[in-house]
């Protein structure tokens, strides 16, 4: 009995998350040994006729449905990029914190990954069109379609975190710095 509960491969769900104060995309994966499974992905719309307050917890209220439905054990969240325009890159950051936030508040575990890592892994190379990952995630989750593209961007963020952020089949990374161009 032992020996064949240590054969069956563990299985891990992940929920990524693609922050934005308009659009954010979710998308929840599993990982049994090294196969993902698609389980569900979408995003979670504001109202920008609605104040910046109850935009922020239209996300952290969705973001805990997806929780309660999902029982996601991990979370992946992509992070904020400098934007040419301040005002821009401060409403997303709102976005992005309120997401955490649901998250920390579920008790999740999360990682954060640049754009450039998630493409890394996903695709291969960091500056991948959105239509480039779209279309990897498609094809690495056996999907019929594109997925919309901010779930295929928090899918991948997924994907990013089952592999390790630093590529296909890479090793977990989380905690370790790099010095001298080695983990420690």
């Amino acid at each position: 009995m032992l020996k064949a509960q240590a054969e069956r491969p563990l299985t891990l769900r992940i929920l990524g998350i693609d922050p934005g104060l308009r659009i954010t995309g979710f998308g929840v994966i599993e990982k049994r040994g090294s196969k993902l499974a698609y389980i569900t992905g979408g995003c979670i719309k504001t109202n920008d006729k609605h104040s910046l307050p109850e935009r922020l917890k239209t996300l952290l209220d969705g973001i805990a449905e997806v929780i309660a439905a999902q029982q996601p054990q991990q979370a992946a969240v992509e992070k904020v990029f400098v934007n040419v325009n301040p005002q821009s890159t401060l409403l997303l950051g709102q976005a992005r914190g309120a997401a955490i936030s649901a998250l920390v508040l579920a008790g999740l575990p999360v990682a954060e990954y640049t754009a450039l890592q998630i493409k890394q892994a996903v695709v291969g190379h960091g500056k991948a069109a959105k239509q480039q990952v779209q279309h990897m995630v498609r094809r690495l989750l056996a999907l019929p379609g594109d997925p919309s593209p901010d779930a295929a961007d928090a899918l991948a963020c997924a994907i990013c975190h089952a592999h390790g952020g630093q590529g296909l089949g890479a090793l977990a990374t989380s905690g370790f710095r790099v010095r001298g161009g080695r983990l420690v």
